[in-house]
């Protein structure tokens, strides 16, 4: 863990979500943080941003990607990339509940967006460049459309807010426009909790996070979960070094 921790201190990317966790009768919360490269789960008793600076130390990411919980705001990083998935179930759900202005608008230029995020090694750097100016352009001009349903009401509000944060994976190939991987990564803690209703003791919990967190950083590096957990038990073997 400790080495897994050190290699996330070091990372220029971090993606990060959070779910609940049932210890001993009662709710905590397993966090994730992730990259291509590295996967650290903790569980704890607090869903509040401390636990990111505890993770973190004093490293400064320079990319964050989350969904818009309070928590993940408060993250430390240079630039922050809001996940699109979760924006645009938050879009059809204004659809749904009746707004005709503004959320169909935004919807449609988040899709727009990521289909050009698919299409970006087939593109131009002087095409894509201009794919981003109009990207930006649309913003703008669906930001000047006042929706009168509640819930249309509620998200201009929001993306009149984070306007900056919405498409930075446009401008850079490494930031992924969503945070799905995050979602991967901590899928099986929520299997896990359905299944057993959580754990009986502290240790079963971090034991938990650890196995969690090798096996997950072992899938980056394209190790089995066999493998990984045998690296990890190995002092003289490393997860992020050939073997």
């Amino acid at each position: 863990m400790a080495e897994i921790r050190a290699q996330l201190q070091q990372s220029r990317l971090v993606c990060s979500d959070e779910t609940s966790a049932r210890v001993c009768g009662r709710t905590e919360w397993e966090w994730v943080f992730q990259n291509d490269s590295v996967c650290l789960h903790v569980v704890c008793a607090t869903r509040g941003g401390s636990v990111i600076y505890s993770v973190l130390g004093d490293h400064v990411p320079e990319v964050w990607v989350s969904d818009l919980f309070i928590a993940q705001k408060s993250h430390p990083a240079e630039r922050w990339q809001v996940c699109l998935a979760h924006q645009l179930r938050d879009c059809q759900y204004a659809i749904d509940a009746g707004d005709t202005i503004f959320a169909p608008v935004l919807k449609r230029l988040f899709l727009r967006a990521l289909k050009i995020h698919q299409r970006r090694e087939s593109l131009a750097e002087s095409t894509r460049y201009q794919y981003r100016l109009d990207i930006n352009r649309r913003l703008r001009k669906a930001l000047e459309r006042l929706p009168e349903q509640d819930d249309g009401v509620r998200l201009h509000k929001r993306y009149t807010n984070i306007q900056d944060h919405l498409f930075l994976f446009l401008e850079d190939a490494t930031i992924p426009p969503t945070n799905n991987s995050s979602e991967r990564a901590i899928r099986m803690s929520t299997v896990f909790r359905k299944v057993t209703h959580g754990f009986r003791s502290d240790w079963g919990k971090d034991l938990f996070a650890a196995v969690r967190s090798v096996v997950n950083t072992g899938k980056r590096q394209g190790l089995s979960a066999l493998k990984a957990i045998k690296t990890a038990l190995n002092p003289n073997a490393s997860l992020f070094q050939p073997s």
